[in-house]
């Protein structure tokens, strides 16, 4: 709480400063909210400190909750600073005392009810996919199953709740499921485990985050598969990657190959370069969502995260556009909406925060006529599908990789 010398650097680098103009949306600024408590209470003499009263749960309450957790200032702080650590430790203070948002504690609750963020049960999951699998034969004229609850499968995918529901993510689904069938390889999904997204992350609790976490490996256990393979979603991988051997592993039942969950991405790419699948190709962009950039790691090698996606586009793709350097990778935008805040409750924080990365894309649109937007996260799918039309975007030019999978593979 004390190396912070006020440089700066950081100031600039946040979209929902840059949206908003709000001095408390500076890194700095937020992080001042919790310093000013933490110098009341552990400085000599209360230093310009301030106790935490009502007044300050408030200010927390809607500045914490105006970040995103993408951790884009922390790559531009010269002292390695990470806010979104102390997001979440203010997180954490308030859901110690019953104080949380509205949206993330909703969909934790319906988790535990149904097995996902949505709220599908598992005679209406199954139902979906069953008009799923007549979509596909539709499409493709072949049977290509989406199996549920199959025990002795090699693998267990888990993708994001929204690939069963919402345009675009089920384009995504389609193009798993024409991976898996190509290649041959045996699948299920889970209606026990139908969410690879973690909103207990997103409210700073430890015990919800490993409670949600744990119903993955519990299925993948008792469905005896061999690997889990995660979907198109950023923070739930990295809640998948980074916390799940710390919270619920070992998991010494799974093939010692495989001993943690792969992507999606990653898996398909393989399959490409080894020949298994084939691709007919068909301006394209990508954006790298925060959590897959800048909190985790996809791939055996230092900086797989950015390649392995952008690798995959190219594998399918005829045309691929970067945007701009200091936009991508490492120190991409956020899309606005994570960590919690894809609420209609805080639209105006939602567009502020969207808008950086909207300049950028447009940059390209401009430049290269790129008409397809991909991104490998369900929240940014979601916040992009929204704000697409308020930036002058067509909404249809927002997918996933797997929706261009989906297109090029050949069957």
């Amino acid at each position: 709480m004390d190396i912070c010398v006020r440089c700066g650097a950081c100031t600039d680098k946040c979209q929902f400063f840059l949206g908003s103009g709000d001095i408390n949306n500076t890194p700095v600024g937020r992080a001042e909210l919790m310093r000013k408590v933490y110098r009341y209470y552990f400085t000599p003499f209360s230093s310009k400190g301030e106790p935490f009263s009502e007044h300050v749960l408030k200010q927390w309450m809607s500045y914490f909750y105006q970040c995103s957790e993408c951790r884009r200032c922390s790559y531009f702080c010269p002292y390695g600073i990470d806010t979104a650590e102390i997001t979440m430790a203010a997180r954490e203070i308030m859901d110690s005392i019953g104080v949380g948002e509205k949206y993330a504690t909703n969909t934790i609750t319906q988790v535990y009810r149904t097995g996902n963020n949505i709220g599908i049960d598992a005679n209406a999951l199954k139902n979906t996919i069953a008009e799923f699998e007549e979509d596909l034969k539709d499409e493709t004229g072949k049977d290509i199953k989406i199996p549920i609850d199959e025990e002795g499968a090699e693998v267990l995918l888990v993708p994001p709740s929204a690939d069963f529901f919402a345009i675009p993510h089920i384009e995504s689904m389609f193009g798993y499921a024409k991976v898996f069938y190509k290649a041959g390889i045996s699948y299920t999904l889970s209606s026990y485990a139908s969410e690879a997204a973690n909103f207990g992350m997103f409210i700073g609790s430890y015990t919800n985050t490993k409670e949600i976490n744990k119903r993955i490996w519990e299925e993948a256990k008792r469905l005896k598969v061999k690997r889990v393979i995660i979907g198109e979603c950023g923070h739930a991988w990295r809640a998948a990657y980074n916390y799940s051997n710390t919270m619920n592993g070992p998991f010494d039942f799974l093939d010692p190959k495989y001993p943690q969950p792969s992507h999606i991405c990653d898996f398909t790419l393989g399959l490409i370069r080894d020949g298994v699948i084939k691709v007919d190709k068909s301006a394209n962009d990508y954006h790298d969502p925060c959590n897959v950039a800048r909190a985790s790691r996809m791939g055996s090698q230092p900086g797989d995260q950015f390649s392995i996606p952008r690798d995959l586009i190219k594998s399918v793709c005829n045309n691929f556009v970067d945007m701009q350097e200091g936009a991508i990778k490492a120190k991409t935008f956020c899309c606005g909406a994570g960590a919690g805040l894809l609420t209609d409750e805080i639209m105006q924080t939602r567009i502020n925060g969207v808008m950086p990365r909207m300049q950028a894309f447009k940059e390209v649109v401009d430049k290269n006529n790129v008409n397809f937007f991909a991104t490998i996260c369900a929240i940014c799918k979601t916040q992009f599908y929204a704000m697409f039309p308020l930036y002058g975007f067509e909404r249809d030019w927002v997918g996933g990789i797997h929706q261009l999978v989906s297109a090029a593979i050949v069957l």
